[in-house]
């Protein structure tokens, strides 16, 4: 436990050391001596290396904490001549000694919590350096952190939506577990996708209904989370993206739409119907209205009113010029005859040209 690691660090470091150590050190337990020697080994290595050439401090450190995932960062120190090491310690509000925190000369530029670390209300404050070689940077300290007051709480995980005509039925995850004491509540915004108008319901369990909504809408909604500690602390979360669901058409709806659709159809069939019906009995004034009375050409009539017009003798002499003509014969049998070439009965033959009117 993080008590019991202080203690024993209390108790290992001489009253002579460095005046911060020494005033921490003395009221808990009242030595002058260390039983092995004045210093110890890590203490005396380090006022050995305060007096050693100096480097640049890291810049930029700052306490990153999501979801009670907390880790320390730094900008990396920039130096010519080697590779840059950094050491990292902590000491909490109880226990004022600073305490290594398993990054002792790590090439990386941040370190994480350790798992001692689990009490979300410690109050810690870390410090780290840089190291190349003898040459040591000053110490640079972060503010007090507090977990459940400084950490960032992300939104919760929506697993699924059920929807209804008048509801949706929503289950999440939390972001974290929660301890003994402390409680999550839900809150939640939604609204319809046309409109700008939110409202809010706050919920404690993960499976939570938004409830009188309207049938065939579409709703969007988004969640954060509320954390709550024992010591009445509360810390608001981030809030999660929106996601939009359309609620279903009730049952009622449903019949009633299909109803209309059958009265659509019934009477689009009635009037199929009737049209049929009309066409029959009416077909010869359609017919007749459709086809339009035969007139004569212009020039036929022309000719008809006036026989002596001289066009079609014109067009009579063209074709006999241009056009081949056959022959037909004509035979005419007189009263009483009986055969071709009879005596007695009159036979007369006129042969004309096809150009040539017939009478």
């Amino acid at each position: 436990m993080p008590q019991k690691a202080s203690v024993s660090i209390a108790q290992s470091y001489p009253v002579s050391c460095s005046s911060s150590i020494s005033q921490a050190a003395v009221p808990v337990l009242g030595l002058s001596v260390w039983p092995y020697g004045l210093f110890p080994p890590a203490l005396s290595r380090s006022r050995r290396q305060e007096s050693s050439p100096h480097l640049p401090a890291p810049k930029d450190v700052m306490i990153h904490s999501y979801n009670f995932h907390s880790l320390l960062r730094w900008s990396p120190v920039k130096v010519d001549g080697g590779l840059v090491l950094y050491t990292v310690h902590f000491k909490t509000a109880a226990f004022k000694q600073w305490d290594e925190m398993n990054c002792t000369r790590i090439t990386q530029t941040e370190c994480s919590f350790p798992m001692s670390f689990k009490q979300r209300r410690w109050t810690v404050v870390l410090r780290v350096r840089a190291e190349l070689g003898q040459a040591i940077s000053d110490w640079v300290e972060t503010d007090p952190f507090v977990a459940e007051r400084n950490t960032t709480i992300g939104p919760p995980k929506v697993n699924s939506v059920t929807a209804s005509s008048d509801s949706l039925l929503i289950r999440v995850t939390p972001p974290f577990g929660f301890e003994k004491g402390e409680s999550l509540q839900y809150h939640v915004s939604y609204w319809e996708n046309a409109s700008t108008t939110e409202k809010e319901a706050k919920m404690r369990s993960t499976l939570f209904k938004i409830e009188n909504l309207k049938e065939s809408t579409l709703y969007c909604f988004s969640i954060q989370v509320e954390f709550m500690s024992s010591l009445d602390l509360q810390l608001l979360g981030l809030q999660s993206n929106p996601v939009c669901y359309r609620t279903e058409i009730s049952e009622a709806t449903r019949a009633g739409y299909i109803i209309l659709v059958f009265i659509l159809v019934l009477i689009f069939v009635n009037l199929v119907a009737v049209g049929l019906l009309l066409l029959w009995r009416h077909h010869k004034t359609i017919k007749y209205w459709s086809h339009p009375p035969l007139e004569i050409p212009s020039h036929f009539e022309e000719y008809l009113r006036d026989p002596s017009m001289p066009d079609l003798e014109v067009l009579n002499n063209y074709a006999k010029e241009d056009e081949p003509n056959d022959s037909v014969s004509i035979v005419a049998y007189g009263e009483g005859s009986q055969a071709w070439g009879s005596s007695d009965g009159q036979a007369h033959s006129h042969s004309i040209s096809s150009d040539s009117e017939v009478t």
